[in-house]
Order: structure tokens, then sequence, then C-alpha cells
């Protein structure tokens, strides 16, 4: 399960449980409909409560950065997994943003704000 926020620019995405397929696509949505409207987003993902994602959320999270990585400025990651500080910066690699991985949530929210 997910929840998004927006917050002018920037996206807040916190994953509860498993990631999947389904919840992928509505970040999906809300980031192009933001690149449309609105231009480049900044992007929180809020990963300390997700338990696992499934193996299409992997396939889709590359392909989709792959298309639109442009049309992020930063994303911060908030975690305490080092599997998945280890993804996000892999992402890192399809992408034209700044990725930065936090343990601190205020910290992320801070910076991916722009603050």
């Amino acid at each position: 399960m997910i929840t998004i926020q927006k917050i002018n620019n920037l996206i807040v995405v916190a994953v509860i449980g498993e990631f999947t397929l389904s919840d992928y696509k509505e970040f999906e949505d809300q980031v192009l409909y933001q690149f449309h409207f609105e231009g480049k987003a900044n992007l929180l993902f809020d990963w300390r409560d997700m338990v696992d994602y499934t193996l299409d959320v992997a396939w889709e999270e590359i392909k989709f950065m792959r298309e639109h990585g442009s049309e992020f400025n930063r994303v911060a990651v908030v975690t305490d997994s080092q599997w998945q500080a280890w993804s996000a910066w892999v992402s890192n690699l399809f992408i034209d943003a700044d990725v930065m991985v936090f343990s601190d949530y205020d910290e992320a929210m801070q910076w991916a704000s722009g603050d």
C-alpha cells in the first residue's frame, strides 16, 4: 500500500507493507501529471515501513526511470535497509537527478524540498 502527498513540486510517497505493481502505477500517474502540468518534480520515497516489493515493481521501476528519469530534480529515499539504499543508488543510473539516501525523515524532507 502507498500514500502519496503533494506539497508544491514535492511528491512524498510512503510505502507500507508490500509495494505492488498497482501501487507503482498510482505513483507513475501522479508523477506524469505533475510533469505535464507543473514541470519537474522532487520526490521523497519513505521506505521505512516497506516490507517487500514484487518483481514486476522492480521491472516497472527500471522501465519508468529510463523513460522519465529526466523529469526529476531531486530524489530522496528514507530507509534503514542497506538493500533498499543500494537499490536507490542503482536507480540513480537511469535518471538525471540528484539522489540521496537518508535515515532521518526530516533531513530528507528538507533536502527534497530544496530548503
